[in-house]
């Protein structure tokens, strides 16, 4: 009897054990090239404002989450093939990719922004029409140029990354960059002696980031607006905001 007690009582720990071990750990995809949402450290470690942040709706949730450096161009694809879980990457809320993707609500507010020269006579979007304008490939800024310029002009100047847009601009190549305000503001930043200047135009409407899953994952996109909404109503999403924004 008690050999059987004891044997039982090893199985149950072994099962626990290993229920334990296998939590699921989704995989996270983020293209960590866009501080300060996403960037890679002196450790090597991906860290920002949208690591911050899912880390913090994870702890909520009850899940564990990993974060993998994954390429801009195809990061939406690991979603479909299964790759990644979840896609966290200064992501716009669009129509056309909520026919492919599902969004969370939206955790971060943001808007185009026009970088130039500290010389430039440059003052609005529609001047653009006739310029050299560097956008990173298949964001929002990419979308709104293609709109001005049209698809197709050579004059659009297409960078894997933002930052590599605006070092473009400093060497010269394009006349403007146009992309998301937080990533502008933070290079200028920290690139103090860049000579660049900023031109806020009216006619860029607001955009919203959401934290992106694959079509029809209910479950864990409720498990995340779970964890977004409280994170927001116990002030832990202002507080990370305002470590990186000051806002």
């Amino acid at each position: 009897m008690k050999a059987a007690w004891m044997v039982a009582t090893l199985m149950s720990g072994l099962m626990l054990s290993t229920g334990a071990s296998a939590a699921k750990v989704y995989q996270v995809g983020t293209d960590a090239a866009y501080a300060p949402f996403e960037s890679v450290n002196e450790k090597k470690e991906i860290v920002g404002f949208d690591m911050d942040v899912l880390n913090a709706v994870a702890a909520k949730a009850g899940i564990q989450v990993k974060f993998v450096n994954t390429p801009w161009e195809g990061i939406f694809a690991t979603l479909a093939n299964g790759e990644r879980d979840i896609v966290i990457s200064a992501v716009t809320i669009t129509p056309e990719r909520k026919q492919t993707m599902d969004f969370s609500d939206p955790y971060f507010e943001a808007k185009q922004l026009i970088a130039v020269g500290a010389n430039s006579k440059l003052t609005k979007f529609s001047e653009l029409k006739t310029k050299k304008v560097g956008v990173q490939t298949g964001t929002t800024g990419d979308e709104v140029v293609q709109k001005l310029l049209g698809k197709t002009n050579p004059n659009i100047k297409r960078f894997e990354s933002t930052p590599l847009a605006l070092k473009e601009l400093l060497s010269g190549g394009v006349d403007a960059v146009v992309a998301d305000n937080g990533v502008v503001i933070n290079f200028i930043a920290n690139n103090k002696d860049s000579k660049l200047k900023t031109i806020d135009d009216n006619s860029f409407a607001k955009e919203y980031y959401g934290i992106a899953v694959k079509k029809g994952n209910k479950e864990l996109l409720d498990k995340l607006n779970k964890g977004l909404a409280a994170i927001k109503a116990d002030g832990s999403y202002d507080k990370i905001h305002q470590k990186y924004f000051g806002k």
